[in-house]
């Protein structure tokens, strides 16, 4: 990217941010995500490292938060409320302390360590103690003004009114100023949700907005309600203290409270160390973090080092993994799934989104992507759909430069050159050619994955290869496949053949519900797989069952129903599932739908990782003890289960009151 280029990209971001920024601050509105937001500031940070040159004093970096509300008084600050510049990345804080070692003496950095603090999703205030009592608390507004909250402040039990003087008693100024940072526990938060919920109201997106909210309200009785917390972070007069770390120690002295898991960190080392910990953890706190503040513990260094535009030199926010972020979308191409779907797929420039790089993006089809006015060449909100799949959330048309192009969906198939067909029912298009290479490649895919056959060690490059040699034509050829066929294809030796023959072998016992699953009918996924299994107890009963006997299957609807009877009932499917058997596939008696245990009656959905068991294995200890799972929340869901990295359904759950349990709780319930 040139100059030029650079400078018009520049404008486009500052006045994106500073937009989305007026909505958030000044009206208290949200129509992108704080990770979405946080992307692009890092972007427009990043660029004006390059070009420092156009850096302007308007640019969303140099600067905080909005304009004080006209209902309060307005507070000048005696020192400027900072901010701090994000990292997303180790490399990030390394590049970080590259940049402020250059600024520094040979003598100071030896004395370089840290004090990590967790970044607690908040409202930063600050508190003034005249004569030992607190005279004014006041909101960070511009970072030189702030609004007035006094009165709401002091409904706050973990703000002292006056502050605790120990012995022997220190030399404190008659002005003293602490910094610190205004929250709501997990618990209120949904307690809030939940009068919100009954008098109809908005639900509260995240804990910072109802703190926000809180302090501002006119009436303190309404504040009190909300049973808000604080943590001190700072004190502006060091009161001899020669490290960050003592100050902490001094404001628990004066009677502040502090955050007991922040921690001393001697190198970036345990920086990351630290952060890594907390990454894991973050779920078990009874507050909302989103990071670690990493902060140059020695104050004399901290000091030199100064402030530039916003922020202290000698601090970074590390943040943890975004579930957001935004990126460019470099090309659309189409692929084709194992029951001939079209789906259009997103190549994006690599991005990091909850600790994992994303490349592409599902699409899902093409009213999808003129619902989102989508052109190749966009900047992007991306997102991890359901905790896992990339999804494209937003587009942003304000950052267009004229070179994007629009997106035209092929007639044929890219593979086979079928001409694509769409039904009355369906959004989607499909390729109806069932001897099409590439649904045949995805159709194997599916039939060695997890959640079907379970077959280790036979991954698309191998199937692949299987398919193009012309060794397998259908499924059932993986079970007939020998040695000496694998031997002789380039790069494959005896060891490796013998270990795809012995995978496949050991895997001639299957359930019937991982069966069903394996065959790729369009519609059933796992779930439905599971309920017809349930339902028709054997592979016979199933392939005899009548339409009408599918339709009245609790959770299968007429579409589904129709094309589970229609495969069964194809005259080459009956023969590809005879020929299947007969390699010596063994189907697991099924066992009859338990209609009684501690859990009937209860509906599971899981969202995030669990660290003691697999979501797999929880499923199935779940339908062991007479519940069901799901994979989507309705208001008939009985519990959430969320784990590390819970996503998008843990809102949706708090939006329809459904109970939210951790992973502890879960494994208690199925003792």
């Amino acid at each position: 990217m040139n100059k030029n280029q650079a400078q018009e990209r520049i404008r486009k971001l500052k006045n994106l941010i500073n937009h989305h920024r007026y909505l958030y601050h000044v009206l208290d509105k949200e129509e992108i995500s704080d990770a979405a937001l946080d992307s692009l500031k890092k972007e427009l940070f990043d660029l004006e490292q390059k070009f420092p040159d156009l850096i302007t004093p308007d640019s969303p970096t140099q600067r905080i938060g909005g304009k004080p509300l006209k209902e309060f008084q307005k507070v000048k600050h005696r020192d400027r409320m900072l901010s701090f510049n994000d990292a997303f990345s180790k490399q990030d804080v390394q590049d970080w302390l590259e940049r402020i070692s250059r600024l520094l003496t040979d003598d100071d950095k030896p004395k370089i360590d840290f004090y990590c603090e967790l970044k607690i999703d908040g409202l930063a205030v600050e508190l003034e103690y005249e004569n030992n009592i607190l005279k004014r608390g006041s909101t960070r507004g511009d970072g030189l003004v702030g609004e007035d909250i006094t009165q709401n402040l002091k409904t706050i039990e973990a703000i002292p009114l006056s502050l605790q003087i120990p012995n022997p008693k220190p030399q404190i100024p008659n002005n003293l100023v602490v910094r610190g940072e205004v929250f709501i526990s997990r618990k209120e938060f949904e307690a809030v949700n939940k009068i919100q919920k009954e008098k109809g109201l908005p639900l509260y997106t995240n804990p910072r907005n109802i703190a926000a909210g809180s302090v501002r309200q006119l009436n303190p009785q309404i504040t009190a309600k909300r049973h808000l917390d604080f943590f001190a972070y700072d004190l502006i007069d060091s009161l001899g203290s020669s490290t960050h770390e003592q100050k902490h120690r001094t404001l628990g002295f004066l009677g502040f409270k502090t955050n007991s898991n922040n921690q001393y960190c001697h190198s970036l080392k345990d920086v990351f160390t630290f952060h890594e910990k907390w990454v894991k953890q973050r779920n078990r706190l009874p507050y909302e973090i989103d990071g670690l503040v990493v902060i140059i513990n020695n104050n004399e260094i901290f000091g030199k080092l100064g402030v530039v535009g916003k922020a202290p030199r000698g601090a970074i926010a590390f943040k943890f993994p975004q579930d957001q972020a935004t990126t460019k979308v470099l090309d659309i191409k189409v692929q084709v799934g194992r029951t001939g779907a079209i789906t259009p797929v997103a190549t994006l420039r690599p991005v990091q989104v909850s600790g994992i790089t994303i490349s592409r993006a599902t699409l899902h089809n093409e009213e999808e992507i003129k619902r989102l006015g989508l052109k190749i060449g966009d900047t992007v909100i991306v997102g991890r759909a359901g905790d896992v799949i990339p999804d494209i959330i937003k587009v942003l048309p304000e950052l267009r430069n004229g070179s994007e192009k629009q997106f035209v969906i092929p007639v044929t198939c890219p593979s086979c050159k079928a001409k694509l067909e769409k039904s009355e029912t369906e959004k989607l298009l499909r390729c109806p050619n069932q001897k099409c290479f590439a649904r045949k490649k995805r159709s194997f895919y599916h039939f060695v994955s997890r959640g079907a056959f379970n077959i280790e060690g036979l991954g698309p490059k191998i199937i692949g290869r299987l398919l193009e040699e012309g060794l397998v034509y259908d499924l059932s050829d993986l079970f007939g496949l020998k040695e000496e066929d694998i031997e002789q294809l380039e790069r494959f030796g005896k060891k490796s053949a013998q270990n795809i023959i012995q995978s496949v072998s050991q895997k001639k016992e299957i359930t019937l519900p991982k069966f069903i699953y394996s065959l790729s009918i369009r519609n059933v996924g796992e779930e439905t797989a599971i309920d017809l299994a349930k339902n028709f107890i054997s592979l016979e009963k199933l392939k005899k069952a009548k339409l009408q006997d599918i339709e009245s299957i609790l959770n299968i609807g007429p579409i589904v129903a129709k094309s589970i009877y229609e495969w069964f009932n194809d005259k080459d499917n009956i023969k590809f599932l005879d020929k299947l058997l007969k390699t010596g596939i063994k189907i697991k008696r099924q066992k009859a739908e338990i209609k009684s245990g501690k859990l009937f009656g209860e509906t599971f959905v899981f969202t995030g990782t669990l660290n003691s068991i697999g979501r797999n294995l929880a499923k199935e200890k779940v339908r062991e003890l007479g519940g069901q799972t799901s994979e989507s929340i309705s208001a008939a869901t009985s519990f959430v289960v969320a784990g590390k990295e819970a996503g998008s359904k843990l809102d949706k759950a708090k939006k329809l009151g459904v109970k939210l349990i951790d992973e502890k709780e879960f494994m208690e319930m199925i003792k």
